[in-house]
């Protein structure tokens, strides 16, 4: 793949006539790879064919030692600059014998002038080992394992200056392993040499001291003492511990921005959450499970958007709406088609009786049996340790804590179109209220923003009976799946009813005698659409003001600004959640509040990053449409080689008796293997489905596991064994089939 992109790249420097540029680019790779590769090759098997190595030992050393010394004194600057050109050959192609060569700088050269030759050579012959190992082997293992090593990139981009220094001062690691794995890294050249430089001179000086005692030295175990590797050992835990006691310092520095603020000597509590939903909610929960005292401050309902306005609401809808469609549909099934008869009025009632039986999960009392103080107030932060709630009830109270966790999630993101708060407008807040008070469905709805959330409501209420135009500002809807899905997901909306508008951006709304309209821009052209009833889904907003974050100076831009421990600006202050993104889902927020209730209390012995590799999610419109790790078009932008491997639904037994047989199990591989990269599911209970291939990919098991698994016949979930074996199909060992064909003849006679 990254050929391909340089070829991309160079392709418009083709000269007509002529060979393209980016053939001699390439082929010039090429080259030095080989070039280098043959002079590697060239240069150890010297070493070995003229057996070099015996004259790299103790023995020899000390036998010839007069005969160099003799050879110094008639010519000092030959023999230095000979002894510096082979000590950086040795040690830029990694051979034994540097250890000898060091004891001999010091017992021709002297300790200083040996210092100073020895350091300057094996820095330059470390950095040749370092530079060769990055141009034949970084660009292969990063294509093959850039998704493992992403992490270690990271952190060499940060601190690899730190890690490589510490090891450096450590001889117990071979130096030249250390030379060959960094060259896999992003550490910068620059920074490989000089850190090298200052990292090994302890241990320079150890061994040039002791080759000016040569005499004295009968086996190397007389120079690397135990006591002198437990020196070297702590010498080398001293960068790590220098780096804590800098964090210490800094954690101080940031406490004392404000002088009036003091650390309280006992604390109220242990942990103090902000917020009663899905984040929040199991922050409290781990905290209260682990005996520590915590308490959550909710100013409105427990449960948050998830329960009340967004995941529990909008289920039952959808629900009610894909039971209408299927009475609508009904002849699918041998069964005569009906147009479904209800009262609006009682579907959404139903909606309303979904939420409050599953309030008692979420409610006040749950929480207070397992040992969380539940108070109902607005919440704010004073200080990095100091909380004041103003009571629902009246009065305020402060509390103190030792850490404080803000999941104060996220609210409905309202577009800045001039005339809209005139026209009015609901959102996925406030429409289950509203529209509890209507008769019928809202016979002209639209539907602003092509996200998940908009296409979900979309499709649900053209099934009740609303003529629905969805606006999206975008080139298709969904934009973050794949263009296929995207397709798929417009075409099923169409089908039901749903007037689909990609590339329309909204100018204004207006309200005259015609009623309420929305005016839109589309290739160039201005057009009008006339509505009853405006929805706006064009995404949330963290909620970031209110909670003291601006008096502390927490940075926050969409959202509060966190580490990967999940971190703010205060070491004790933490978020979760909608307000910390990078994503807004129910599950990913509970999957950070682990890492926050634990990072909060036992952060002072163990902190853990939080990890979002296998993160899922699904999109509930019918058929739906669910998706973990890569898909295709992120594959692509992110430079990562993949095989694609298919399975349509219209081949799966239980999907054509269900009469659901229509969408496709799509799962990304690493070229030539079966680990996982990413599947992308459509269809019929698709987030279900998916959660066997999220449980492989957080485990490493490959698709021959899930092929090698039985399903129970005849069931959906069949679709991930039959795609696993279509990755099988494709992979089969030709080769090997030949000869087990003719085995088969041989044995026929």
């Amino acid at each position: 793949m990254q050929y391909l992109a340089e070829g991309a790249l160079w392709h418009s420097l083709t000269v007509s006539n002529e060979k393209p540029w980016h053939i001699f680019y390439l082929q010039s790779r090429h080259m030095k790879k080989i070039i280098i590769i043959v002079l590697f090759a060239i240069g150890i098997g010297l070493f070995f064919s003229f057996d070099l190595g015996d004259y790299l030992t103790l023995e020899a050393l000390k036998a010839s030692h007069s005969q160099f010394a003799a050879l110094q004194a008639q010519s000092p600057w030959l023999v230095a600059a000979g002894f510096f050109v082979v000590y950086i050959l040795v040690t830029a192609l990694s051979l034994p014998g540097a250890v000898i060569m060091t004891l001999a700088g010091g017992a021709l050269f002297g300790l200083w002038a040996g210092i100073v030759l020895i350091s300057f050579a094996s820095s330059i012959g470390a950095t040749a080992a370092f530079l060769a190992s990055r141009h034949v082997l970084r660009a292969g293992i990063q294509r093959r394992f850039g998704d493992k090593l992403s992490a270690i990139n990271d952190g060499m981009a940060r601190e690899g200056a730190l890690y490589l220094f510490t090891l450096r001062l450590v001889p117990v690691f071979p130096f030249f392993l250390i030379n060959l794995l960094m060259g896999l890294t992003s550490i910068r050249t620059v920074t490989f040499y000089w850190v090298s430089q200052v990292g090994m001179l302890a241990g320079t000086l150890v061994y040039v001291n002791a080759g000016t005692q040569l005499a004295q030295i009968d086996s190397l175990s007389d120079i690397v003492s135990p006591g002198l590797l437990l020196s070297f050992a702590l010498l080398g835990v001293f960068p790590l511990a220098a780096k804590r006691a800098i964090h210490w310092v800094q954690k101080r520095r940031v406490y004392a921005r404000k002088s009036h603020w003091k650390r309280p000597r006992a604390f109220d509590c242990n942990l103090i959450v902000i917020g009663g939903g899905a984040a929040g909610l199991v922050t409290a929960y781990i905290a209260a499970a682990v005996k520590a005292k915590v308490t959550l401050i909710e100013a409105h309902k427990m449960g948050g958007d998830c329960l009340n306005y967004g995941c529990v609401p909008s289920k039952a809808l959808i629900k009610s709406a894909k039971l209408a469609h299927q009475m609508a549909t009904a002849d699918r099934y041998g069964l005569e088609r009906t147009s479904p008869r209800f009262s609006f009025n009682a579907v959404m009632a139903r909606i309303h009786e979904v939420i409050r039986n599953v309030e008692p999960h979420d409610s006040i009392e749950r929480y207070t049996k397992l040992g969380v103080e539940v108070l109902q107030g607005y919440a704010k932060i004073i200080d990095p340790w100091t909380v004041e709630i103003a009571l629902n009830e009246g009065g305020t109270r402060r509390l103190t804590t030792r850490s404080i966790v803000i999941a104060t999630g996220a609210r409905p993101l309202i577009p800045p179109l001039p005339g809209i708060e005139e026209v009015g407008y609901v959102t996925s807040d406030t429409l289950w209220e509203e529209f509890s008070k209507l008769d019928v469905a809202p016979p002209r709805l639209l539907v602003l923003g092509g996200g998940p959330i908009g296409c979900e409501l979309a499709q649900s209420f053209a099934r009740l009976g609303s003529r629905v135009v969805l606006v999206e500002s975008g080139a298709r809807i969904m934009i973050r799946e794949d263009e296929e899905v995207s397709a798929l997901a417009r075409a099923v909306l169409e089908a039901d009813g749903v007037t689909v508008l990609t590339g329309h951006k909204g100018l204004r709304c207006e309200k005259n005698n015609d009623g309420k309209i929305l005016v839109v821009e589309h290739n160039g052209m201005e057009q009008r659409i006339g509505f009853d009833v405006l929805l706006c889904a064009v995404g949330r907003a963290a909620r970031l003001t209110g909670y003291g974050l601006e008096e502390l100076g927490i940075p926050t831009q969409r959202t509060v600004i966190t580490n990967e421990f999940l971190e703010t600006l205060y070491p004790n202050i933490f978020a979760a959640g909608d307000v910390a993104g990078p994503y807004q889902l129910t599950h990913i927020a509970a999957h950070q509040a682990w890492y926050a209730a634990v990072n909060a209390l036992f952060g002072g012995l163990k902190k853990f990053k939080v990890d979002y590799s296998v993160a899922p999610w699904a999109t509930f419109i019918d058929p739906e449409v669910a998706r973990v790790g890569l898909n295709e078009q992120e594959a692509r932008a992110k430079g990562i080689p993949y095989e694609v491997t298919r399975y349509e639904l219209n081949d799966l037994d239980r999907a054509i008796a269900d009469s659901v047989a229509h969408g496709f199990v799509k799962v990304l591989t690493v070229p030539g293997k079966d680990r996982i990269l990413g599947v992308t599911i459509v269809g019929e209970h698709a987030g279900d489905l998916l959660a066997e291939f999220v449980l492989a990919m957080r485990h490493g098991l490959g698709l021959n596991k899930i092929l090698g698994t039985i399903h129970t016949y005849p069931t959906l979930a069949e679709a991930n064994k039959y795609a696993a074996g279509e990755w099988k199909r494709a992979h089969v060992p030709q080769r090997l089939l030949a000869w087990v064909e003719r085995y088969h003849a041989w044995k026929r006679g």
